[in-house]
């Protein structure tokens, strides 16, 4: 596989800041999965709450997970002024932030 080309995962780990109210995360959370909506290279988004029994979070709360269809449309989605303006909002709200990107690879038994 050539770098640059195949789907791409955008694993974000999120801990909210103590007195972020529920109905503000909701909100946080509707406005970036409306990013799908709006910028093209974004093709889904998953989310969720931690609900490990290894207590292994380090205190993060909450997971959403972003594909794209290459690094390049990656890229265009991180520069994206509708992204930027969402980042910012969002980002301000955080405790901690965790970000990886990766390109899954399914193995071969």
């Amino acid at each position: 596989m050539e770098e640059g080309k195949g789907v791409v995962k955008h694993i974000l780990l999120a801990k909210f800041k103590d007195g972020i109210s529920e109905n503000q995360i909701e909100e946080h959370i509707k406005g970036y999965a409306n990013l799908v909506n709006i910028v093209e290279p974004m093709k889904s988004l998953h989310w969720g709450k931690d609900v490990s029994i290894e207590n292994l979070h380090h205190g993060f709360t909450h997971v959403f997970e972003s594909t794209f269809e290459t690094k390049e449309g990656l890229a265009e989605y991180i520069a994206h002024p509708v992204h930027v303006e969402f980042a910012n909002g969002f980002l301000s709200n955080l405790d901690k932030v965790l970000v990886v990107d990766f390109k899954p690879t399914t193995v071969d038994i």
